[in-house]
Formats: structure tokens, C-alpha cells, sequence
């Protein structure tokens, strides 16, 4: 964690997302920003990436690895970590609005034990699903070769939430609408101060099993 500014009180505002590549995390979460309600605001805080954006991806601030290392420097981000090849960070300016509104941040799960301890008391949203759906979609988005998607599968490993922070799990199985509902109960549930945490209990939804308590699902790092 670089740049952080004295103390940071706990928030559960924040929304630490995470989860496997292939989940469907990105698509869920643009179902979630068309049809968050008026009584839920929230921010989206942009990453700045050292890579080109590109059309129909994320809008995140593109920067050169040259300059993102002068904005290290300078202390320009609330936190900031390295994944697939890339610097990835959020400003200060991005988690501004955590005193009213939940912000939403993209995040790497190696990242999340310095995430956690910069900022006590952050909701981590782990979007998973079961591994043969996952094997399924990393098929469908054929980016990568069988070799390679089993290779990735194999990684596959327990998240174990730091202690003292919110945990919600979605098993995205389903279809859009289900999981994109499952989603927003976890937030509401967040926004009413109805907090599961770590080392308490764990808030999983999933189907009609809405408040069964169960293990960390697998999963693997992400960005």
C-alpha cells in the first residue's frame, strides 16, 4: 500500500471487489450500475493502468509504466499493486465519497490483506462459481488454449477473507438477472449495516439459499 494518507477510519463502504477470471464479474457488476436503486448511491472508482484502454474495455485512466511510476513517487494513490504484468492503482481522489456512498473498487485478491489493513473494516464482495461453469465461459471467451484454461483451473484456491472485514460471496451459476439480484441484496445488506464478518460468519447468496453460511469458495487471483 503506498501513498496512504494518516489514518483511515473503518468503512464498510468500501466495496472490495474481487474473483476468477472467467466469473463474469465485469458483466455483473455493469447489470448492477444499471439498476442500483436511488436509495443505494455508490461510485465507481477508475483505475489507473499502465496500458492503452481499448475499445469496449474498461475506462480506466491510461498512463505510461514511466509515469505511473512518478505518480508512485509522488504518493498519488490510496493503494496500488502489480498483476499480469501491470501497475494498477487508485487515487485519493476515487475513495472520496466512502463518508456517504459506497465506492466500488476492482480489485486484485493478492492485494487484498494490504487493502484490508489500510482501510479496517472494508466489505469484500467475492464473486465466484463453480468450476465447471467457470471452465465453460473460459472456453466460450477463447482467449486462452485447453492447456491454458487447465492450467488456470488448477490454481484454483480458498479466498480466507482478513479478519474484521465484511465478506459476501455471489456464486454467479445462474442467469444475469438472478445473480445481478443476489448481488444487490448483498449491497442493501451492506448499506444497512447488516454485516457479515470475517471470522464471525460468511454471507453467501446463491439461488434461493440466500443466508446459508458456508466455506470460502475457490477461486484465483484476479485484477
Amino acid at each position: 500500500m503506498g501513498g496512504q494518507r494518516g489514518l483511515v477510519l473503518m468503512n464498510p463502504n468500501l466495496i472490495y471487489v474481487v474473483g476468477p477470471s472467467g466469473v463474469g464479474k465485469d458483466t455483473l457488476l455493469a447489470w448492477l450500475r444499471s439498476n442500483l436503486p436511488d436509495h443505494l448511491p455508490a461510485h465507481w472508482a477508475q483505475r489507473t493502468i499502465d496500458r492503452p484502454t481499448v475499445p469496449d474495455g474498461e475506462a480506466h485512466e491510461s498512463v505510461t509504466p514511466d509515469a505511473f511510476r512518478s505518480l508512485l513517487a509522488a504518493q498519488s494513490f490510496a493503494m496500488h499493486w502489480q498483476a499480469n504484468g501491470h501497475q494498477y492503482g487508485i487515487r485519493h481522489a476515487q475513495l472520496a465519497a466512502l463518508s456517504h456512498q459506497l465506492v466500488f473498487v476492482n480489485g486484485s485478491r493478492e492485494h487484498l490483506p494490504q487493502a484490508a489493513k489500510a482501510f479496517a473494516g472494508l466489505s469484500i464482495l467475492h464473486i465466484t462459481a463453480d468450476k465447471e461453469v467457470l471452465r465453460q465461459r473460459l472456453l466460450l471467451r477463447n482467449r486462452e488454449s485447453l492447456a491454458e484454461i487447465a492450467l488456470r483451473l488448477n490454481r484454483l484456491i480458498a479466498l480466507a477473507p482478513p479478519a474484521g472485514c465484511g465478506f459476501y460471496e455471489i456464486q454467479n451459476n445462474d442467469s444475469l438477472q438472478a445473480s445481478g439480484e443476489q448481488l444487490l441484496q448483498a449491497l442493501i445488506s451492506i448499506h444497512s449495516g447488516v454485516s457479515s464478518v470475517s471470522g464471525d460468519s460468511n454471507l453467501t447468496l446463491a439461488g434461493g439459499n440466500n443466508n446459508e453460511k458456508q466455506e470460502p469458495t475457490p477461486t484465483s487471483l484476479s485484477t
